[in-house]
Formats: structure tokens, C-alpha cells, sequence
């Protein structure tokens, strides 16, 4: 087995050139069997096994900078920077994140989990290490499904007109996590046909030497070339005209030729792009037959491809079908995506009205801004967006959704803690920054029934902009529909007041039945919207006990229960003792939800021991 020679990349390095296919084909065994057993991103990392060996074989990443962009794709560069022995607890708590951390190794050189900023960080780097002069190289690994966002076009357009040395690696496989869509696919589909010029600019280049560009007959030829491609090959790439040196397309699967590639985009020393075509799930044949399902997987036989637990009903799915549901009696009704019909159950609704069903691509900026015009002109435009991905919509949800309140309605998918993927894809932030926004309404479903409820609320009853926030996974026990009030008592108590919104619900209630048997009777809120509040909301439902206790999975600064508690402050009904319970300003790692609330002291028996501490 060479892999298990393989502790750094040194060792890849070597390796015979004829050893490497051998090596590959173990590499992609070694994900198979880790994923299958840990869950994960395994199409994507199956893409790139030649690619990531080829760059840690003319490339040194403890001194080189490689940048990934969403990051999901560098289990292999993990396995060949020391980590293979971590593997078992891959997205694990307290074990081998799946995404690139500087902390966890030297060999990454940049947190990674969001898509389409790796060019504008590289670009950042380069500057550093000129302005330092220092002498090390600086490479982005983007694929084109991050060239789906405007960030990346905005690093591509400074970092081509810089002059510095930087390589864009292009990873080219028509995927994002569903196929991508908008004309830059379109465009890349042209250029992978034109491989023949790749040939020529290599030839062209290598007859003049390092110093082409003092040579007075490169200068005549170059023209000349220029001439002769814009007839041959009639327009530039849009690479080029940035300011890039094009190269490309590359077979991402040629090691031998993908190792001169990036050797020669090395030795060019000016802004490079490499375009390179992989196939997304290569070696594995159910994965590459369904990448996108294969995209991310739980635990899986290898055998069969299938789950070894198959998934229930999700709160996802059932936005989705209840979306359904309603745009059939509702032709204004229109549902958007940023490249994720499948993950936030939109797929069903794509189906049933492919013309009122909009995938946006990785851009949930443009995704807020095109939901805002559907409604300034009378739909009712729906957008399923992950609360971690809803972020980079932050100015849009202002400018162009709340300043003329526009009837855009939110489906805030994976709210609150999330589990495996960490603490890039917590969605610990919107219960703020939504509920500052003016007009907004904020509704928190605790189950499938409410989920239903909620929405069509939002859909037919709200007419200005309106959110609702739900976990990842399945409901808990309490499954009860709690009504349309703002606010709703659970439980009566005359002890302590235990507050919460969503699924977090579920711990309250567990919690009041273990202090009733320690002789605490606990009363059980439960907010049904977290915005609009005020004390004409919240005043009726507090003076019962002295003592109130808040849980959210969110941070701290500015969550619910510290706006709960001014409100309460103004009114002069702000209980003596106060227990917030959250994250306080630290982000929760990898881990299964359980896992982590437990961290923080957010289940059950967290919250008995801080009504135990605070009772003394």
C-alpha cells in the first residue's frame, strides 16, 4: 500500500511518476471507506484525487499558499498532509473538521466553507508576500459552480489587472451541488473545446524563453499571434480579458500533464488561470451517476450506495411539500434556490411548476434582489436559502426587501446549530440580524404542523417581508400545534419562567418535568414569532415568578433574550433573576447537535443545573 507510506507530501513527492495512478486509485478507496462509515462530501473530493496529488507534487503548501474555495473538496489534501490517521473521526465532535483549518494543520492556509471568495483572499496573499518580498507561491482551487457568485467575479477582475503572481485553479465539472446553472457554464462548455490553443501558447511561449516579453521578435509576433488567434479562435476568454494568462482545458484526471500545467503556470510568474475538467464522483459509479446526492452522504454501503439509516421526514422536506401544496391553488407563488433545490426540499416544487421555479446559482445576494423585484410586480416569490448562506444576503434584505416592504417570504433552512459541518455552516446569526431589520417578521415553527401553518401565514396573511427559521433534521416530541399567538404557555409554574422559540422547546419541557422532581415547578413559554416584539406582546405572560431563564442556539450579543429582557426592563416586569442561555461569543465546532447543545449546557439537564446554581 503506498498510501500508508504517505505522512506529508514529501513522500508524494517521491514517488516514481509511475507509482501515481496506483496512488490514486488508494486514495479514492481510503475516501470510500472513511466516508461510508463517517458521512461527508465524497463526489467532490472523488473529482479532484489526481488534481490534489499533482499540486502536492510540483507545489510545497508549508510554504505555497493554496486557498479553497467552500473547502468540501480537500479531504485528499488532508490525507496527504499527515491527517490519515484522524480520518475515523471525520465532522466528528472534537475530531478532523471537513473543511480546511489553519489551526488544525500548517498545510491549510485559509478557513474555508462558503463559496467564490478564494480569489479575493489569494489576491490578498500575493500583495502580502510581494509587499514582504518574499518568494512563495499562491493558488485558488475554485470550481465553476462558485463562479455562479459575484464575489468571485470581483476578486477575478482586481487579482487579473494586479500584474501579481497568482494561479487560478479552475475545477471545471458542471457541478456545484446541483448542475450549475447561467451562461458562465455555458461558457466554459465552449472553451473546454478548444484545446488545441492550450498547445499552441505552451509552444509559443517556450521559443522565446523566460524573457519572451524583452525579446523585439515576441513583440512583432505577439501581435501577429494575437492576430492570427482572434481568427482561428475568434474572442478572447473572459479570463483574458481580465488579465489573465489562460491555460486550459486540462484533463483533471492526467497526472503527467497536469503536473506540467502547473509547473509552466508557476514559471509565468503573472496572474494564471488553469482550466481544468474533472468529473465530479470519478471512480465510484454511483456517485458519478448522481453526484449531487452523492454530494454530501451519511454513513453509506459502499456496496449499494444506499444509506445505512434511511432519512424520515425533514423539516425541509415538508416546507417543500407544503409549498407545493399552496402554489397550486396560487399561480403567484414562486420559489427560488441558490443551488440547493434538493437540500432545502424545493426539488418536488421544481417539478410540479418548472416556470415558477428559479436556481439562482451560488449567489443568494442576486437571489434576495431578484425576490424583491418578483414581489415589487405582484408574485409571491418564496426563497429557501440555508441561515449560513442567508448571510451574504444581508445588505439586499435591507435595501431591497425592507425599505418598501415587499411581500418576499424567507424559508430559513438549517437554523441553529446544524451538527457535522461546523462552525462555517451554523445558522447562529439570522435570529439577530433579521429581527433588527425593519418590517420583519420572524416565525418559529417547532414541528411539521406548525411548519405548515406558519407558512401559510406568511404566504397569504403577511403582506411585508417575512422569514421562517427551522433546524436540519426532524421534529422532536412536542408536536403539538401551539396556535398563531406570539407568545404561547406551555406549562404553568410559580418558581422559575423557562422561555424558548423552535425546537428548543422540546429541552424546556423535558427540564420542567426533572425540576418538578426536585420540587420546582417550572412555567413553560414558548415564542411562536421572535419579531415583531413588545411589550404589549410579551408584558401578559411575565410576573408569574421571579426568575427567567432564556435558551437559544444562537451567540449571544443581541440574541432574543436580551431584547426580551430590555423590553421587559421598560416595562418595569423584568424578573429578578435572569439566565440566558446560548453560545456567549464562541463558535461551536464539529459535532452532532446533541453533542453540542450539550457543550453549551443547552438540553435538559443544562438548563436544571443552571435553575439548580441559580436558586443556590
Amino acid at each position: 500500500m503506498l498510501l500508508e507510506k504517505i505522512h506529508s507530501p514529501a513522500d508524494v513527492k517521491l514517488l516514481d511518476s509511475s507509482q501515481l495512478p496506483q496512488l490514486c486509485e488508494e486514495l479514492r478507496n481510503f475516501l470510500l471507506e472513511n466516508v461510508s462509515q463517517t458521512g461527508g462530501h465524497l463526489a467532490s473530493n472523488l473529482g479532484v484525487v489526481e488534481l490534489t496529488v499533482a499540486l502536492h507534487r510540483v507545489f510545497d503548501t508549508q510554504e505555497d499558499r493554496l486557498v479553497f474555495d467552500v473547502g468540501h473538496q480537500c479531504y485528499v489534501h488532508k490525507a496527504l498532509t499527515g491527517r490519515q490517521e484522524l480520518f475515523s473521526t471525520l465532522r466528528q465532535f472534537g475530531g478532523l473538521s471537513g473543511f480546511p483549518k489553519p489551526r488544525e494543520s500548517q498545510h491549510d492556509a485559509f478557513i474555508a466553507g462558503h463559496a467564490s471568495n478564494s480569489v479575493s483572499v489569494a489576491l490578498g496573499m500575493a500583495r502580502s508576500r510581494t509587499l514582504q518580498k518574499k518568494n512563495y507561491s499562491v493558488l485558488a482551487l475554485i470550481g465553476d459552480g462558485a463562479l455562479t457568485g459575484g464575489l468571485a467575479y470581483e476578486g477575478l477582475n482586481n487579482a487579473g489587472a494586479s500584474g501579481e503572481p497568482l494561479i487560478v485553479l479552475l475545477n471545471d465539472n458542471g457541478m456545484s451541488i446541483n448542475p450549475n446553472v447561467g451562461s458562465m457554464p455555458t461558457h466554459l462548455s465552449h472553451l473546454r473545446s478548444k484545446p488545441a490553443y492550450y498547445h499552441f501558447k505552451k509552444w509559443y511561449r517556450s521559443l522565446f524563453g523566460k524573457n519572451h516579453a524583452q525579446n523585439p521578435i515576441y513583440r512583432f509576433t505577439h501581435h501577429l499571434k494575437t492576430t492570427l488567434k482572434n481568427t482561428i479562435w475568434p474572442g478572447s476568454t473572459l479570463f483574458e480579458d481580465m488579465g489573465f494568462t489562460y491555460l486550459g482545458p486540462i484533463d483533471g484526471h492526467d497526472i503527467d500533464r497536469l503536473c506540467n500545467v502547473l509547473e509552466w503556470a508557476r514559471e509565468l510568474n503573472c496572474p494564471v488561470v488553469v482550466h481544468i475538467n474533472t468529473t465530479k464522483g470519478k471512480g465510484y459509479s454511483f456517485a458519478e451517476e448522481n453526484p449531487g446526492k452523492f454530494h454530501g452522504v451519511s454513513p453509506f454501503v459502499i456496496e449499494t450506495g444506499l444509506p445505512k439509516k434511511p432519512s424520515g421526514s425533514s423539516f425541509s422536506t415538508v416546507f417543500g411539500q407544503a409549498l407545493t401544496e399552496y402554489a397550486g391553488g396560487d399561480e403567484r407563488i414562486c420559489a427560488i434556490t441558490a443551488a440547493m433545490a434538493d437540500g432545502t426540499g424545493l426539488s418536488q416544487f421544481a417539478n410540479a411548476y418548472p416556470n415558477r421555479f428559479f436556481d439562482v446559482g451560488i449567489a443568494e445576494g442576486h437571489g434576495v434582489s431578484m425576490a424583491a423585484g418578483l414581489a415589487s410586480q405582484g408574485s409571491i416569490p418564496v426563497f429557501a436559502v440555508y441561515s449560513t448562506f442567508l448571510q451574504r444576503g444581508y445588505d439586499q434584505l435591507i435595501h431591497d426587501v425592507s425599505l418598501e416592504q415587499l411581500h418576499v417570504v424567507l424559508g430559513v433552512d438549517r437554523a441553529g446549530l446544524v451538527g457535522s459541518d461546523g462552525e462555517t455552516h451554523h445558522g447562529c446569526f439570522d435570529p439577530m440580524f433579521l429581527s433588527q431589520i425593519p418590517g420583519f417578521t420572524v416565525l418559529c415553527p417547532a414541528n411539521f404542523a406548525e411548519l405548515r401553518r406558519m407558512l401559510r401565514t406568511a404566504l397569504f396573511e403577511i403582506t411585508g417581508p417575512v422569514a421562517l427559521r427551522y433546524p436540519r433534521g426532524g421534529e422532536g416530541a412536542y408536536r403539538q400545534d401551539s396556535g398563531p399567538a406570539p407568545v404561547v404557555r406551555l406549562r404553568e409554574g410559580s418558581d422559575v419562567t423557562l422561555l424558548a422559540y423552535g425546537m428548543m422547546v422540546n429541552h424546556l419541557l423535558e427540564a420542567a418535568e426533572l425540576l418538578e422532581e426536585r420540587g420546582i415547578h417550572a412555567e413553560v413559554l414558548k415564542l411562536n414569532q421572535i419579531s415583531p416584539l413588545s411589550g404589549e406582546i410579551l408584558s401578559p405572560y411575565f410576573g408569574n415568578t421571579d426568575t427567567l431563564l432564556v435558551v437559544e442556539d444562537v451567540f449571544g450579543a443581541g440574541c432574543v433574550g436580551q431584547r426580551i429582557a430590555a423590553i421587559l426592563a421598560e416595562q418595569g416586569c423584568c424578573p429578578k433573576h435572569l439566565i440566558l442561555k446560548n453560545l456567549g461569543k464562541t463558535y461551536a465546532s464539529e459535532g452532532s447537535v446533541p453533542q453540542l447543545e450539550a457543550q453549551f449546557g443547552l438540553d435538559a439537564q443544562g438548563i436544571v443545573k443552571s435553575v439548580l446554581e441559580e436558586r443556590g
